[in-house]
């Protein structure tokens, strides 16, 4: 039995899930990967429930308004939109050699917020950091990943212009100002009130420019109001981080520096914390082990490997492990051995899908569009608002199937994935 915040670690583990929500304990027989899926069938139940009540609690109306399917909704946007960030990135580090003709004239330099230049940094004789280079653009969204001692830390302060390097530049916008959220809570006393800590033992907090009601502000980060007169010492570890978040979040800045910001946070919570980077102006430096975060927030990712080399890859966590897999590197920075070549005539023999892979590959792309049809079709009929009240039976049979579709849909996406590396690495 494990207890953790890491979804995509939960993904791959579980085939059994636990779910505490609103004070009851709720149990099904399936990974986390479905996760997502049952808690919106829930949510979905629970808001029919509430419908027919004739007093609706306000507890209940609450769920409804911030429940699974409206957030997912939300979702789908802000992945469109780190999609086009990341395929805008790409485009950028693609023209690397043209890029000094080009900032004259393109308005890059004054986008640039962080231009890092041919970097050194050792401790001793452990070189950290070797010939980094990098201009980070504004509204930039960067993870910092790599195993511990690595050099992380050292990376984002030399970044941040708070250590200086052995050796090359760092160049910060004159006008560059940050927030800083790190896992030690600094700012929190265990003493002080939720308002104090908040808006100064007031009553009204000025976020980025607009005065709100400290307890609406609240509400924005999932706090019940009444919480304004509670002391921090009796906060959860959740609690005061978001907490911490929610007050700097209300400061205004260009830079968001975050430090391991997902630990102790909720599902929830990490939902809202997405949410907020998406909507954030400015530009974004993340440190974090958690890979399923990283790939809903960031569209470029710097990979340390402990050698000093700073990988620089477009997308996410997943995309830099894909990259570091294909080179046979590991997280300490050691190179996998090499195969032993095979003999004549057994390399094109090997190196290739077995049939029932082959098959797959072949077949599953028209299987998931079949099952994408599917699926529309079934949501289109779900959509008619008299179809529960006409048919129940008829409406649980289709909520039943598109679970079920949705799935099947995309365990065969990853599957093909899968194969499609394997096709590309034989290819190579």
């Amino acid at each position: 039995m494990v207890i953790s915040h890491d979804r995509t670690f939960l993904t791959r583990l579980t085939r059994q899930t636990f779910w505490m929500d609103r004070g009851l304990l709720r149990r099904n027989e399936i990974g986390f990967g479905g996760y997502d899926a049952w808690t919106e069938q829930v949510y979905a139940e629970d808001a029919r429930n509430a419908a027919r009540l004739d007093a609706k609690l306000k507890i209940e109306e609450h769920w409804k308004e911030r429940g699974v399917t409206a957030r997912r909704k939300r979702n789908q946007g802000r992945l469109a939109k780190l999609y086009e960030m990341r395929a805008a990135r790409a485009a950028m580090e693609g023209r690397q050699g043209i890029a000094k003709l080009s900032a004259a004239n393109d308005g890059a330099k004054t986008k640039t917020v962080i231009h890092a230049d041919a970097v050194n940094k050792s401790f001793g004789s452990r070189k950290i950091i070797d010939g980094f280079t990098l201009r980070i653009q504004r509204g930039d969204r960067i993870g910092i990943v790599g195993a511990n001692g690595t050099g992380k830390t050292t990376l984002i302060r030399m970044l941040t212009g708070e250590t200086p390097p052995d050796s090359g530049t760092v160049t910060l916008s004159p006008t560059l100002s940050g927030i800083f959220i790190d896992q030690q809570r600094t700012l929190l006393s265990p003493e002080k009130r939720v308002r104090d800590v908040l808006a100064e033992g007031g009553d009204w907090i000025d976020v980025r420019g607009v005065r709100k009601h400290i307890q609406g502000y609240l509400k924005e980060f999932l706090f019940d109001p009444s919480l304004v007169e509670a002391r921090i010492g009796t906060l959860s570890g959740g609690e005061q981080s978001r907490l911490l978040l929610a007050r700097e979040f209300a400061r205004e800045a260009n830079l968001l520096v975050l430090d391991e910001p997902t630990n102790d946070l909720d599902l929830e919570t990490l939902d809202l914390l997405q949410e907020v980077i998406a909507d954030y102006d400015g530009t974004v430096l993340i440190v974090s082990h958690d890979r399923d975060f990283l790939d809903r927030t960031v569209n470029l990712t710097l990979g340390l490997s402990g050698s000093g080399k700073v990988d620089i890859v477009v997308g996410g966590y997943a995309d830099w492990e894909a990259k570091r897999d294909r080179h046979g590197q590991t997280e300490g920075g050691k190179i996998a051995k090499p195969k032993t070549k095979s003999e004549p005539g057994k390399t094109a023999k090997t190196a290739k899908l077995s049939y029932k892979d082959q098959r797959d590959y072949d077949l599953l792309p028209a299987r998931i569009e079949e099952l994408e049809g599917e699926i529309a079709k079934a949501e289109a009929q779900l959509s008619d608002p008299a179809l529960y009240a006409a048919n129940p039976e008829r409406f649980g049979k289709l909520t039943g199937f598109i679970e079920n579709a949705n799935a099947e849909k995309e365990a065969a996406e990853e599957r093909w994935l899968n194969l499609a590396e394997l096709v590309e690495q034989f290819a190579g």
